[in-house]
């Protein structure tokens, strides 16, 4: 919550009082590689994305924020730790905010190549799909996460 603090001399001004501020802070990525030419799909992007069990959802890698963490490091401690891949960050891009249990939270987001790495199973992350970015946009479960794809998309050559 915001507060007010009364100063010296007598009048309200408005402060920030962070420790009463309820939003949750998080961070993540959506995560890209090349896709190889075949004879059924031409080349460009696989979007990765991950499945939470406990939500029974498909969205991009990404998780809360510890306390004092840089977003983006933030960022890329959660990929390398819901897919087992390193990520190699690129632009910034939209901040998407929502209600989530009853409180406000904030995800800032990263457009990332994908490096080394292999995905474990885990309890909070089953299953991986790397996809193209229409079948991305078919499989996110959040309409919100759609627009992630046209934000990373717009941020890449054509």
């Amino acid at each position: 919550m915001r507060g007010t603090r009364r100063k010296s001399n007598g009048r309200n001004t408005a402060v920030s009082l962070a420790h009463d501020d309820p939003t949750v802070r998080a961070a993540g990525c959506v995560l890209w590689r090349p896709r190889p030419a075949t004879s059924a799909a031409s080349p460009g992007l696989e979007l990765c994305l991950v499945h939470r069990p406990k939500y029974d959802d498909w969205s991009h890698p990404k998780g809360k924020l510890k306390p004092g963490e840089d977003p983006l490091a933030g960022a890329l401690r959660e990929v390398a730790e819901e897919t087992g891949y390193a990520a190699e960050p690129g632009p910034e891009l939209s901040t998407v905010r929502y209600l989530a249990n009853g409180r406000p939270k904030e995800v800032r987001y990263w457009a990332a190549a994908a490096g080394a790495g292999a995905f474990t199973p885990s309890d909070e992350v089953d299953r991986i799909l790397w996809l193209t970015p229409d079948a991305a946009r078919t499989r996110l479960t959040e309409p919100r996460d759609r627009d992630l794809v046209d934000a990373l998309l717009a941020t890449r050559p054509r």
